[in-house]
């Protein structure tokens, strides 16, 4: 048998902590609108389209717990929540835009074609 080269993980699995929190479904799609800045709640829901309220509702709320994303009560009249990525959140971007390229490689090479 071959010994195995990729470097070692550490014993708490930094690498498995992230893919749980991004490897969420819509997730990733919520990271990228956010991306651009602060977002309303019915902003995000229009910008996805598919996600339902409830499941956008519990993807906030688990990236606010995980501390990617920071939510905001903006003092208007009726007040409105915002949501906007943390430094954490802006750190997963990178890892995102390269998944996002390599999905779009995957597209082409399975004769795949896509509208953005």
């Amino acid at each position: 048998m071959r010994k195995n080269r990729a470097e070692d993980i550490e014993p708490l699995c930094p690498l498995g902590e992230c893919m749980q929190l991004i490897g969420g479904l819509w997730t990733p799609n919520i990271i990228w609108h956010l991306s651009g800045g602060a977002r309303r709640f019915s902003e995000l829901k229009r910008d996805i389209g598919k996600i339902s309220a409830k499941m956008l509702t519990t993807r906030l709320r688990e990236m606010e717990m995980a501390g990617v994303v920071e939510r905001s009560v903006v003092p208007t009249s009726p007040p409105s929540v915002e949501y906007q990525l943390t430094d954490l959140g802006e750190e997963l971007m990178p890892a995102i835009k390269s998944i996002v390229s390599v999905g779009k490689r995957l597209k082409i090479r399975n004769g795949v074609a896509w509208d953005y």
